[in-house]
């Protein structure tokens, strides 16, 4: 939110677009912990499913297919019908939250990666195909999110100098 308190009035609610810090360092931590998970676990666990990386890729498409006619309905293009206003804010919310999710899984899938690449046995090169997966569907994910949230964007509107009919005419 932002507030500017000098001029005493409540603060304006307003929603920023994604922080790419924010994902990069959410990125980065799960990384981390998925690093640390298999380090100190990976013989005791069964083999990586594709599950995950299905469900992201589904959402990924899924996103971008909704980015696509969200853009197209806000900019009015021929054949578009009029999109909800809050239908738009459930999809900035959507896009928001994939964005992290994105980051998060795609940081955890590329410590599990790395991790698995290193290891030189064969169980861990048969599971890096489905963590290659996870890792290239959560970047799929981010971007069709990061997407759909500037689909959403109001479109600029041309400066109007010379039309002053939205100000209140003077008496003289």
């Amino acid at each position: 939110m932002s507030a500017n308190p000098q001029d005493g009035r409540r603060p304006d609610p307003s929603l920023r677009p994604t922080s790419i810090s924010v994902l990069v360092v959410a990125g980065l931590a799960a990384a981390a912990a998925g690093w640390l998970l298999l380090s100190f676990s990976y013989s005791r666990l069964p083999s990586l499913p594709w599950t995950p990386a299905l469900v992201l890729a589904v959402l990924a498409v899924a996103e971008g297919m909704l980015a696509q006619n969200t853009a197209a309905r806000i900019q009015r293009k021929p054949g578009a019908p009029p999109v909800e206003p809050l239908a738009v804010a459930r999809y900035v919310a959507l896009a928001k939250a994939s964005a992290l999710v994105g980051a998060i899984f795609a940081g955890f899938s590329a410590g599990l990666l790395t991790w698995l690449l290193l290891e030189p046995t064969k169980a861990a090169r048969d599971d890096i195909p489905a963590t290659a997966g996870g890792l290239v569907a959560a970047l799929a994910l981010i971007g069709a999110a990061l997407w759909l949230e500037r689909s959403c964007r109001v479109p600029e509107q041309p400066d109007r100098q010379d039309d002053d009919s939205d100000r209140p005419s003077e008496r003289r």
